[in-house]
C-alpha cells in the first residue's frame, strides 16, 4: 500500500503575502495622500472659482443648468443643498483628501480637492507671460 505525502499548502502563503502587500500598498497611499489646499469648481469641464481649504466659507454656485451651494469648513468640503432631482451631489458628503470630488451631473458641477493652493492664498498677485 503506497502511502500519499500532503503537499504543503503554498496557496495560503502566496494569499497571505498578497493580502500583506495590498494592505501595505493601501496604508502607504492613504498616509502620504495628506489633505488638498484648495477646492477647485468646476462647471462643464471649466474651471469656475478655486477656494483655499483652509477657510470656512459656504458659496453657491450658479449654473446655467441649476444652483448648488457649497460649504467649506475645518479643511473639508461637501455640497449642503442643490436643486437638481436626485441630489446625489449633497448626498456624497464630506471630502477632504487630494484627488477627491464631488459630482452633479444634471448642473455639470464638479468640485475637487487639489493639492495647490489657491490663487487668493500664494504670494505673487498676477503673472505676467
Amino acid at each position: 500500500m503506497e502511502t500519499k505525502k500532503k503537499k504543503p499548502r503554498y496557496d495560503f502563503i502566496l494569499i497571505l503575502i498578497l493580502a500583506v502587500a495590498g494592505l501595505g500598498i493601501l496604508a502607504f497611499a492613504f498616509l502620504t495622500g495628506g489633505g488638498g489646499a484648495s477646492v477647485e469648481v468646476s462647471v462643464d469641464g471649466r474651471i469656475i472659482a478655486v477656494y483655499p481649504l483652509s477657510d470656512n466659507r459656504e458659496e453657491v454656485i450658479n449654473t446655467p443648468e441649476g444652483k448648488n451651494r457649497l460649504e467649506i469648513k475645518d479643511g473639508r468640503v461637501r455640497v449642503t443643498d442643490a436643486d437638481c432631482p436626485d441630489k446625489l451631489c449633497v448626498n456624497q458628503g464630506w471630502i477632504s483628501m487630494k484627488g477627491q470630488s464631488v459630482i452633479c451631473l444634471p448642473h455639470k458641477l464638479t468640485v475637487k480637492i487639489t493639492g495647490e493652493e489657491a490663487p487668493e492664498s500664494k504670494g505673487a498677485d498676477i503673472v505676467v507671460k
